[in-house]
């Protein structure tokens, strides 16, 4: 006869189960509302913590400070997927999200450079520092919670709630600071951007309120009563070749490629619609948000799905299907956004004329490096300006001109001169090189009366949906193809290097491919090549796991008895 809680699982979702997706789920809200949070408000906080230095180094600094909290994520993966193997998922995801809430909360209150001076960089950073490895457990430990507590069938549909918090937490940041603005006005910049980072605390106390009612894992009860937990998860982990390789699997196979479809899909669509169509960030954010929002219930469709089909043919087809169409889809955003720009590319082509010695692979994440060449000079202006062109190479040791048409723009040789003389002479190439441009049509900012706003919504959506395909059934997976007694610190690790190293980079990464090739699609070579990777690897070598029982390793035979 079935039990009460078997029959509750035949017609629908627990209170437990519903409690448990809600409580994992907020640390996914608290991650993302930080991320869009920081990253929106990174101008005023260069200047209100680093206003040590120039306004330029200040900002560097500020998002060196953002770039850090994603540096040691992995690190937080280690450390926080250790604990949670050993002492229990709950308690330790406890932890992650109070380091992650408070930490927050505390840039709210935290002084700025004018009051504590040098000491209020150092805390900020350390905060970022603090947030960042707490956020390399939490989401292991959330997928696991999740996963662990899901009845067997359903643990795609239940950990693919997971994924969609992060339009949650977009939604919240975008609204906070919008209502922030509106109510303070002037004063935002001076003190009212510390409201958002404020009302963190109320997130806070929810999230902690709920995940204290929860019940630990049953799977990781069964294996601590069982005696069956490893006493070293992460040598076991990582130190022996039978999961190590199930591990770089993970990470090729599987979290390589839906990191880059997903940041494509997101950050990259964002960076190529401000940057290189030249659309302004409002605009650009609100049409990404109506994508997001049109998308987001497909995170839900294809995790509850992979749960009858499986979880490797949908992300398999994501990373197939994104990487066959991104080419065409971009350059349909580019018909459809900025006409103009599209036009002026087909009429009137640019070369770079340039010694290719001289000429850098411009990769700079968070705009450090200097690249002073004639070549490097030229190349970032016309990244920047959009302006596609093809190289032809120069004799050695000769300065880089432009040809647009029948003009041509002698550029200079930057290094070794002195800031001013630099700024001078870079100010004089950018004049004259920008009045050619301009009088060749290339446009200086998209026309809003020329958008399409119906066919690039459905172009971003496209981009979402892929997004959906890749990440709405991956933490099922993840978690179905480690054992219990090192899950959480098996799957975390891959996740975090897949997103942060693989995804991370993308948008430096396809900048600096643009600047080296010359064609403003150049760049989503770096996206196709990754997702092309994972389809192989993943087709080849990654098994599919829906119908893994995660109570099977604790089942063992019953021996017969003796005659």
């Amino acid at each position: 006869m079935a039990t009460a809680a078997q029959a509750s699982r035949d017609t629908g979702i627990t209170r437990e189960e519903r409690r448990v997706i809600v409580a994992s789920s907020l640390g996914t809200v608290f991650e993302w509302y930080d991320f869009y949070l920081y990253g929106s408000l990174a101008a005023i906080i260069a200047k209100q913590f680093f206003s040590g230095v120039n306004p330029t180094a200040g900002f560097i600094f500020a998002l060196l400070a953002f770039a850090a909290g994603f540096a040691v994520r992995p690190f937080g993966a280690l450390l926080f997927g250790r604990l949670g193997d050993l002492v229990g998922r709950k308690y330790t995801f406890l932890v992650t999200i109070l380091i992650m809430g408070l930490s927050t909360f505390i840039v709210g209150l935290l002084p700025g450079y004018g009051s504590i001076g040098i000491a209020a960089p150092v805390i900020l950073i350390g905060l970022r520092l603090l947030q960042g490895l707490a956020l390399g457990g939490e989401y292991g430990g959330a997928a696991t919670f999740v996963a662990e507590h899901a009845p067997e069938g359903k643990r795609g549909a239940y950990t693919s709630w997971i994924q969609t918090t992060a339009t949650l937490g977009l939604f919240l940041s975008l609204i906070v600071i919008l209502v922030c603005r509106t109510v303070f006005g002037a004063d935002f910049d001076a003190w009212g951007w510390r409201i958002p980072f404020l009302l963190s605390l109320i997130l806070l106390i929810f999230s902690v309120y709920i995940r204290l009612q929860l019940n630990e894992s049953p799977i990781f009860q069964r294996m601590k009563a069982e005696g069956k937990g490893s006493k070293a998860p992460l040598t076991e982990a990582f130190g022996q070749w039978s999961n190590l390789k199930i591990v770089i699997l993970a990470l090729l196979g599987l979290t390589a490629g839906q990191a880059v479809v997903w940041y494509t899909g997101q950050f990259y669509a964002l960076f190529f619609l401000t940057q290189t169509l030249k659309l302004d960030g409002t605009t650009a954010n609100l049409m990404i948000a109506a994508a997001l929002l049109l998308g987001t219930p497909f995170f839900i469709f294809f995790g509850k799905w992979s749960d009858t089909i499986g979880r490797k043919p949908i992300i398999m087809a994501g990373c197939l299907i994104a990487a066959l169409t991104y080419f065409p889809l971009f350059k349909a955003l580019t018909h459809f956004v900025n006409p103009a720009l599209e036009a002026a590319q087909a009429s009137a082509p640019v070369t770079v004329v340039a010694d290719p010695d001289r000429c850098s692979f411009q990769f700079n994440p968070v705009g450090t490096s200097k690249f002073t060449t004639s070549c490097d000079i030229a190349k970032a202006f016309l990244a920047r300006g959009s302006v596609s062109y093809v190289n032809e190479a120069a004799p050695a040791g000769s300065v880089a001109k432009v040809k647009i048409g029948d003009t041509v723009i002698e550029g200079f040789e930057g290094t070794g001169l002195a800031t001013d003389d630099f700024n001078k002479k870079n100010a004089a190439f950018n004049a004259a090189l920008a009045a050619e441009i301009k009088k060749h049509g290339y446009p200086t900012s998209a026309d809003k009366s020329q958008i399409n706003y119906v066919m690039a919504i459905i172009v971003l959506w496209l981009l979402v949906l892929f997004v959906t395909m890749v990440y709405g059934p991956i933490a099922a997976m993840l978690v179905e193809m480690f054992p219990t007694r090192i899950r959480y610190s098996s799957m975390s690790l891959p996740y975090h290097i897949g997103n942060g190293w693989f995804g991370g980079f993308l948008p430096p990464v396809a900048f600096a491919m643009v600047a080296a090739n010359g064609n403003i699609y150049h760049g989503l070579w770096y996206p196709i090549v990754v997702a092309l990777m994972t389809f192989v690897v993943g087709t080849l070598f990654v098994r599919e796991t829906k119908d893994v029982n995660l109570h099977a390793e604790f089942d063992t035979p019953r021996t017969a008895p003796a005659r």
